[in-house]
């Protein structure tokens, strides 16, 4: 189980566009679109959103990321109405419907908690405008890579990058930038042929950079 996801939009297409990119980088994790009204034109559904909140929640809660403010006002009506349980379950993201749909999907995929998933979100009001290539302080063990994989470190490939650096006791920098963020990630905007500067510190911070190593030199599994 993990954190699911309602993506709530004025438009049904906009939604399942948003769904269909946060999943390419959590294939684990339920992330639904109630998006447009229950004819398909352009507004909310509570219908919708209910419906989205109940196949969203496994348990371990859900995020919920709309676009415009009569989007939220229509999810927090649908909360009202749950049972107190199902209601301390849900959180609704103060964050940009796209780059905090993408940050919560791979915060969940690598298993966070509610709160944690909801902070990924929410870190991205500031990270959608963020110079992504903010320095860091290179320390540690260190690695210049270069990336063989078509599509860089775009996507899927920065989702897997993110996750991998999750699991380790360490701070790890890739161009200076934090590397467990996934939009500093995206915001580099390296392709292929791309050189990268992966650093680390902290207790796991070898073996951090090791296995970030390996994951880039094998293509990150891409044919």
């Amino acid at each position: 189980m993990s954190v699911g996801l309602v993506v709530v939009s004025h438009s049904a297409q906009i939604a399942a566009g948003i769904v269909e990119l946060a999943g390419q980088m959590a294939d684990d994790v339920a992330i639904v679109a109630a998006g447009g009204t229950d004819d398909g034109g352009i507004g909310t559904s509570f219908d919708l959103v209910t419906a989205g909140l109940e196949a969203a929640d496994s348990g371990d809660g859900v995020v919920v990321l709309c676009d415009l403010g009569s989007a939220v006002l229509t999810a927090e009506t649908a909360l009202d109405l749950l049972d107190d349980d199902a209601r301390a379950r849900v959180r609704v993201a103060d964050a940009p419907i796209v780059e905090g749909a993408v940050a919560a999907a791979v915060a969940a995929q690598a298993g966070d908690v509610l709160e944690a998933v909801l902070s990924a979100a929410e870190t991205a009001r500031g990270s959608a405008h963020a110079d992504a290539a903010e320095p860091g302080v290179p320390a540690g063990p260190s690695r210049t890579l270069t990336l063989v994989n078509a599509s860089g470190l775009h996507a899927r490939p920065a989702a897997e990058l993110v996750q991998l650096i999750a699991t380790f006791d360490a701070t790890v920098l890739v161009n200076g930038v934090d590397a467990r963020s996934m939009l500093r990630i995206l915001g580099l905007g390296l392709d292929r042929g791309a050189t990268i500067e992966v650093s680390a510190t902290g207790a796991q911070a070898r073996e951090a950079v090791e296995a970030v190593a390996a994951l880039v030199e094998r293509g990150f599994g891409e044919s």
